[in-house]
């Protein structure tokens, strides 16, 4: 199975180091290019989606879930939370396992 990850920098090197590629996006822009590359490559099994930069194409991530069957999409929470009223990770992991992740930014 090959994995893809697009997200913020800081997310795109977390998942190297798991041995998972994938390219760093700053833009809507620079996130579709990215997405539609990654949905033209017929190896690209899982696609992994993080940051603010992946929301900004909400309609084809939507469009791929509905109509084609690879590949998987998994989308990352924000570690804040989004302001479409989703979860942050902090928040998540907290109320999962009971561990709170303190960095002055989850109060």
């Amino acid at each position: 199975m090959s994995a893809y990850c697009i997200a913020d920098e800081d997310t795109v090197r977390g998942f190297r180091l798991a041995g998972i590629d994938g390219q760093a996006v700053a833009g809507t822009a620079e996130a579709a290019a990215a997405f539609g590359r990654a949905v033209a490559d017929a190896g690209c099994d899982l696609l992994i989606l993080g940051g603010p930069a992946v929301a900004g194409i909400r309609a084809p991530v939507e469009r791929l879930r509905l109509e084609c069957d690879r590949p998987l999409v998994v989308e990352l929470p924000a570690a804040a939370g989004g302001a479409d009223g989703r979860l942050g990770l902090r928040r998540l992991v907290r109320e999962a396992v009971g561990i709170h992740l303190d960095n002055g930014e989850d109060r």
